[in-house]
């Protein structure tokens, strides 16, 4: 059974922590200062832990933080003007380039048979399994007007989150809002391309309306329920709704904040706070307003500012995403519902979108 994880900020921690991530999760830990892990978390991602959990497809992500953000004061790489965000999100486009190019093992997927390609890799008797990558965008800023979508398509973005924060597109995390019309026009540039909606971080106003207007694939890739953990950055039972009549995919955070009401690492609250049947409950909320198992997956964010000491027991390193599986069918999902959760819906996406 393939796994398809739709969040990780692979070169943002490359870029900014120096991480390789051709190495095991374990020789980053060893390498990481003191200082990287207070601020990034203990590392949970490495190749072998990829190819360990059977991770067959990630979604990439160019991230840029605006300056503004509470957590930018470390960092050097964070952005005053759509200029600088550019810049950000161009290198570690060529970042991405740089992996596939130099380590077979890794394969940028673009259209449909760079997704089949990978897929078949993993099929019974290959011996040398590669990780796809489809590039996401996190955070629309770096786009400085609506109409260079097409460019960032050209390099190979698939996917466009327009928020973090709020952008100059919408309102977002923290920052609510509706679309501006910036981002009404950043919407018409990415459906004439078949590009994927992730709603992720948009301000709830703003996700309405794209909900509305946008006529492409619509997902969240890393969003919670708001029903376990209230606040802006989870979905509401309607929202949840509003994404599953546009037949989106929601992808569940092993994340013990996003899991666990008032849980923080910052408090030293114990990692074992939660475990992987809370996962399995967030899950298992998507599929009950669905009335399927054909809108929930998995996004993890792992490394995503937050480490092995803030996801749930059992879960150590992305090697440890079976262990979800088997949470499902312990709580009795069909093994065709637990394969359609752990990769196959994010793969029917990708089959809509993805040009032929």
């Amino acid at each position: 059974m393939l796994i398809v994880d739709a969040h990780e900020d692979i070169a943002w921690n490359m870029m900014c922590y120096g991480r390789d991530y051709t190495q095991s999760a374990q020789t980053t830990r060893a390498r990481d200062s003191d200082e990287v892990v207070v601020d990034a978390g203990t590392a949970t991602l490495g190749l072998p832990e990829w190819l360990a959990g059977q991770v067959a497809v990630i979604f990439a992500t160019l991230y840029a933080m605006p300056e503004r953000s509470p957590y930018a004061a470390k960092l050097s790489q964070v952005y005053r003007t759509p200029d600088e965000a550019f810049a950000i999100a161009m290198r570690q486009i060529d970042i991405y380039r740089r992996l596939a190019g130099e380590d077979k093992r890794f394969r940028l997927i673009t259209e449909q048979p760079d997704l089949d390609a990978v897929l078949d890799t993993w099929k019974e008797g290959n011996s040398e399994q590669q990780i796809g990558l489809v590039l996401l965008m996190e955070n629309g800023d770096p786009i400085r007007k609506p109409q260079e979508v097409a460019r960032w398509y050209d390099e190979g973005v698939r996917l466009i989150g327009p928020a973090w924060m709020a952008s100059r597109y919408c309102g977002g995390t923290g920052e609510p809002g509706p679309l501006t019309d910036e981002g009404v026009r950043l919407l018409k540039h990415m459906q004439e391309l078949n590009m994927i909606l992730d709603t992720t971080h948009m301000a709830e106003q703003a996700f309405f309306q794209a909900i509305d207007q946008y006529g492409g694939s619509i997902i969240a890739t890393h969003s919670n329920p708001r029903a376990y953990v209230d606040g802006d950055r989870h979905l509401s039972d309607e929202m949840i709704r509003a994404l599953v009549r546009r037949d989106g995919v929601i992808g569940i955070v092993p994340f013990n904040s996003f899991l666990v009401k008032d849980w923080s690492r910052r408090r030293g609250d114990p990692k074992d706070a939660a475990n992987v049947s809370h996962v399995v409950r967030a899950i298992d909320r998507v599929c009950q307003i669905a009335g399927d198992a054909l809108h929930a997956g998995l996004g993890t964010d792992f490394d995503g500012g937050f480490g092995a000491e803030s996801t749930p027991a059992g879960i150590d390193t992305v090697a440890d995403l079976p262990k979800v599986a088997d949470g499902l069918r312990e709580a009795g999902f069909s093994q065709a519902d637990v394969e359609n959760v752990m990769g196959g819906n994010w793969l029917r996406v990708l089959r809509v979108s993805l040009p032929g």
